[in-house]
C-alpha cells in the first residue's frame, strides 16, 4: 500500500527542536503509524528562525487577542510567527497532506488546552497555537489531531479512520464526476451511518442532486457534509443499529444457531464486554462466504487496515 502521507510536529519523530534542545518522540506515532503514512515534518518555531535551545514561549491574552510571546522578557513574535505561517501553509498546500498531528499544548502548534494567560490568576486552557489554528483555518476539511488525543483508542480511531476517508476523497477529486461521486458515497454509506444518520442523510440528497446542478458546489458540499459528519463519534449504539443492519442481508442465508449466534456476539459488544473487531470478524467472514457484493464494498467493514487494530480498542 502506497503511504499516506502527513504532516506531523518535528519534535515527535525525535528531531531534538524543542525549546530545551529535546525533542517528544512517540513510538507508537513513529514505529506503528509509520508504517502506513509518510511524515512531512514541520516545526514552527525553529522554522520561522528561533534558535535551539531558546526561550521558552507561551500565549497571552490581550483585548486585541492572543500574542504568542516569549516568557520571561515578553518579546511578541505573534505577527512574525503569522507571516511565516502563511508561507509555510502555501507550502504545504502543494504536498498533497491527507492530515496532521500537532504537539498537545504547544504555544505554536497545539490545537486544544493550550494555556493562555491573561493579566492575572491561572491561566485557561482555551488557547489554540498560531501555526495550529492557521493550519485548520486554511485546511479546514483536512484531519487534524493533537498527539496527546491519541492516546484515547476512541480519538485515536476516529482521526486515523477520516485520514484514509480524505485520502480517497481527494483521488476522487482527481477525476471527479457524478458517476464516481455516486460510487463513494455508497461505499461509505455505512462509515457515515455509523457517526452521524444526519448527515447520512444529508450527504445522499446532496449525491442525488449532483447530476442536476453540476459544477464544483455538491462537490464541496459534500466534502463539508462528510468530514462534519465523521468528527462525530461513532458510538457503541451507532455501531450496533449499523451492525444489525448489516445482519439483514445475511437473514435468509444463515442457520437458526448462526443467527443466534451472530446476535449474541452483536449483543456482548453493545453491553461493552467485546470490541468492536469481534463482531467485525464475523461480519466479514460471513461477507466472504456468501460473496455479498454490497457488503464487499462497504468501508465500514474494513475502514484501516487490520494490522493498525484500531477496532480492538473501541
Amino acid at each position: 500500500m502506497q503511504k499516506i502521507k502527513l504532516g506531523i510536529s518535528s519534535c515527535l519523530l525525535g528531531e531534538k527542536v524543542r525549546y530545551d534542545g529535546t525533542h517528544q518522540r512517540d513510538r507508537y506515532i513513529t514505529d506503528t503509524l509509520g508504517q502506513f503514512f509518510e511524515w512531512v515534518p514541520v516545526c514552527p518555531e525553529v522554522e520561522y528562525g528561533l534558535p535551539v535551545p531558546r526561550e521558552a514561549m507561551r500565549l497571552k491574552a490581550t483585548p486585541e487577542g492572543q500574542r504568542l510571546v516569549t516568557r520571561k522578557t515578553g518579546v511578541d513574535h505573534t505577527d512574525g510567527m503569522r507571516e511565516w505561517a502563511k508561507e509555510k501553509l502555501d507550502e504545504l498546500s502543494r504536498e498533497y497532506l491527507s492530515g496532521f498531528i500537532f504537539k498537545a499544548r504547544s504555544p505554536s502548534s497545539g490545537l486544544y488546552g493550550v494555556r493562555l494567560y491573561g493579566p492575572s490568576g491561572p491561566p485557561s486552557k482555551k488557547g489554540v497555537g498560531v501555526f495550529g489554528g492557521a493550519f485548520i483555518e486554511r485546511f479546514p476539511l483536512v484531519p487534524a489531531e493533537d498527539d496527546g488525543r491519541l492516546h484515547d483508542p476512541t480519538l485515536r480511531e476516529n482521526f486515523i479512520e477520516r485520514v484514509f476517508v480524505y485520502r480517497r476523497w481527494q483521488e476522487l477529486m482527481q477525476d471527479p464526476g457524478p458517476v464516481a461521486l455516486v460510487d463513494f458515497h455508497t461505499r461509505h454509506k455505512l462509515l457515515i451511518l455509523a457517526h452521524s444518520p444526519g448527515h447520512y442523510t444529508r450527504l445522499g440528497k446532496i449525491v442525488a442532486d449532483a447530476g442536476k446542478t453540476g459544477g464544483e458546489g455538491p462537490y464541496h458540499e459534500y466534502a463539508v457534509n462528510l468530514m462534519e459528519g465523521l468528527r462525530i463519534i461513532a458510538t457503541t449504539r451507532k455501531n450496533t443499529n449499523v451492525l444489525y443492519h448489516v445482519m439483514g442481508y445475511f437473514k435468509d442465508r444463515l442457520s437458526a444457531p448462526e443467527k443466534e449466534e451472530l446476535a449474541e456476539i452483536v449483543g456482548t459488544y453493545h453491553k461493552g464486554l467485546i470490541p468492536l473487531i469481534a463482531p467485525i470478524v464475523l461480519m466479514n467472514h460471513y461477507v466472504r462466504l456468501f460473496r455479498e457484493p454490497y457488503l464487499e464494498r462497504q468501508y465500514y467493514l474494513n475502514p484501516h487496515p487490520i494490522e493498525m487494530m484500531l477496532r480492538n480498542h473501541v
